[in-house]
C-alpha cells in the first residue's frame, strides 16, 4: 500500500491556526495528502476558528486539539509546517521521513482584543492569509495522490 504524503501543521496551543491550516488543506487538495495538525501545549479547538472556518464553507467543529507525542513517530511527516513562531523555536527539527520543514509565522487571531465581531474579524483574516499560503504551496508541490 502506498502511503499519501502526511503534512504536520504545529502551533502552540493547536487551538486556531493550525486547525485552520488542516481544514483548508483537507479542502483544497482533495485527499492529496494525510493532514494532521498538533500543538507543543495543545489546549482546544477555539470556537471562533470553527466559526471563521464555517464561514468559507469548512467544517472543522470536529477536529480536536493534540499534543505533538500524538504524532512524533507513529506517522511518517513529509512536510511540517509550523504556522506560529513561538512553535518554530521549541519544536523538534528532525522527522526520520521528513522531506522539508517551512515557517510560515501567522498572526495569533485569539489575541485579538475587542468585541466579537473584532475579534471574529481577526480570525477570518488569519483564515484568509492561511489559505492563499497554501494555494500558493499547493501550486509548487508537485505532490499528487498515490494510485489505488
Amino acid at each position: 500500500m502506498i502511503r499519501k504524503p502526511c503534512v504536520l501543521f504545529l502551533c502552540t496551543h493547536n487551538s486556531a491556526r493550525s486547525q485552520m491550516a488542516e481544514g483548508w488543506l483537507r479542502h483544497l487538495a482533495g485527499g492529496t495528502f494525510e493532514v494532521y495538525s498538533a500543538g507543543m501545549q495543545p489546549t482546544q479547538v477555539h470556537p471562533l476558528a470553527v466559526q471563521a472556518m464555517a464561514e468559507a464553507g469548512i467544517d472543522i467543529s470536529g477536529q480536536t486539539s493534540k499534543g505533538l507525542d500524538a504524532i512524533l513517530g507513529r506517522v511518517p511527516v513529509r512536510y511540517a509546517i509550523i504556522v506560529c513562531s513561538r512553535a518554530a523555536q521549541e519544536c523538534p527539527s528532525i522527522f526520520p521521513s521528513l522531506l522539508r520543514t517551512l515557517h510560515w509565522p501567522f498572526a495569533d487571531p485569539a489575541v485579538a482584543t475587542g468585541g466579537e465581531e473584532e475579534r471574529l474579524e481577526a480570525f477570518r483574516r488569519v483564515r484568509d492569509e492561511i489559505a492563499g499560503k497554501l494555494r500558493a504551496w499547493l501550486a509548487t508541490t508537485g505532490e499528487t495522490a498515490p494510485g489505488p
